[in-house]
């Protein structure tokens, strides 16, 4: 692994995130009460032995950058890093932004082609999971492949939003179809149950095995693809090309794995973590994520009343508050009697001071927080939100998509208040 570089692929626009991507990178966003996306695949680095890290990114980095820089720093004797690749122009590349994913490796191909390096591993930066590497190195190396990729069990119901691949015997890729639709396409990449018996993955009905896009590259093979075509995209071409010219190797993962590309994931995959078994475990002391340290005070309550939620640090819950199936991140100052419930509610990026406090009110503003007697449900708040008392911000009408209110969008039926936005006293969804 000393000699393995990852790249992690910041995303695009993040347009099916949008607005919690309107003013950050998608990896930017944040998760959990008190991490970020690009927590997961750099944490998942770390433990498995892979400590030079770059994340390609184009839209919005500045969050991004300031997060990396005050989180990972490595040590003198073993060396190491996380360093943003932001998209700019570089001498025969001219001046396009990135066009693809594989695009953007192209147009950074000088740090792969650095001495040191034999494998490239290449990652998303907005999916959970948490996978030794090592493991995936191991397949690659053993079956002598030029490409491993990972793959995870899935069924015929879940394969239509997904690549879908089809292996041999011996786990080589043999087939690929991207999204297959009909019962016909399908039949023509599943895979036999029992072939994942015998690989000890207990296959329980599945039949189809879907990409992760997840690569491990032998260094020149990357190098040759990406000098020798015009790929703009990993999933729908390099990958498909190098099934037919190359040893590809499938490695098999059955852990917990969501892809956090839409609003209606983000919001279910948050939710979930705050269930008493939930399906990922932060708590892991082998592979434990990493994050920003914020060196915050302890959450302050009185007489509140929270169940089956995270809590962040540094936030102060008032009197007869009610918290259900929620995510509270960093300094939330939540009022009395304030009902939040199937929430998510990012915090605040510092602490409002008295002066500032009383400017916003000169503008009609409230406090940044939570004013008494709110109800918020079903809905996502974003960082530093100043929502007033007796504020209602719960979709009664299950409007699915709406613009109406231009600081709180709806989209895929959850409200979502921007970040920075601001609800007078006595506001409500309509």
């Amino acid at each position: 692994m000393r000699n393995t570089i990852a790249l992690i692929l910041g995303g695009g626009r993040g347009t099916r995130l949008f607005p919690l991507t309107k003013i950050r990178a998608k990896p930017a966003v944040p998760l959990a009460a008190k991490y970020r996306l690009i927590d997961i695949p750099i944490s998942n680095c770390i433990s498995s032995g892979v400590n030079k890290i770059y994340c390609l990114t184009q839209f919005l980095s500045v969050s991004l950058h300031r997060h990396i820089r005050q989180t990972y720093s490595f040590d003198n004797f073993n060396g190491g890093f996380v360093e943003l690749l932001a998209a700019q122009q570089t001498e025969g590349s001219g001046e396009d932004w990135y066009e693809g994913t594989a695009d953007a490796v192209r147009k950074n191909l000088s740090y792969i082609q650095q001495d040191f390096v034999e494998h490239v591993l290449i990652l998303s930066g907005d999916q959970l999971y948490r996978m030794d590497y090592g493991d995936m190195m191991k397949t690659h190396i053993e079956s002598g492949a030029d490409v491993t990729i990972a793959g995870i069990p899935v069924s015929r119901d879940d394969a239509h939003a997904l690549g879908v691949m089809r292996v041999d015997d011996s786990g080589r890729v043999v087939g690929f179809l991207e999204k297959p639709q009909t019962p016909e396409e399908i039949d023509m990449v599943k895979m036999d149950p029992a072939w994942l018996d015998k690989q000890g993955i207990p296959s329980h009905g599945r039949d189809c095995v879907a990409s992760m896009g997840l690569y491990i590259f032998n260094r020149d093979t990357l190098v040759d693809f990406l000098q020798k075509t015009q790929y703009q995209d990993f999933g729908r071409e390099v990958f498909p090309a190098a099934i037919r010219s190359r040893k590809v190797q499938l490695h098999l993962f059955d852990g917990y794995w969501e892809d956090i590309g839409t609003i209606k994931a983000f919001y279910e995959c948050n939710l979930s973590l705050a269930q008493r078994t939930p399906p990922y475990n932060f708590n892991d002391s082998e592979s434990p994520v990493y994050s920003r340290p914020r060196f915050l005070p302890p959450t302050f309550m009185e007489g509140a009343q929270v169940t089956g939620s995270l809590i962040a640090d540094g936030c102060r819950i008032e009197k007869g508050a009610v918290i259900e199936n929620s995510v509270v991140g960093l300094r939330c100052i939540i009022g009395e009697g304030v009902v939040i419930k199937d929430s998510i509610i990012m915090g605040a990026d510092d602490y409002e001071s008295s002066t500032r406090q009383q400017t916003a009110a000169a503008q009609g503003k409230p406090p940044v927080g939570i004013g008494a007697g709110s109800v918020v449900q079903g809905a996502i708040l974003d960082k530093n939100c100043r929502v007033g008392k007796n504020v209602r911000i719960v979709n009664d009408s299950n409007v699915q998509e709406s613009d109406t209110h231009e600081e709180c969008p709806v989209r895929d039926g959850i409200p979502i208040v921007c970040k920075n936005a601001s609800l007078p006293d006595g506001w409500k969804l309509s």
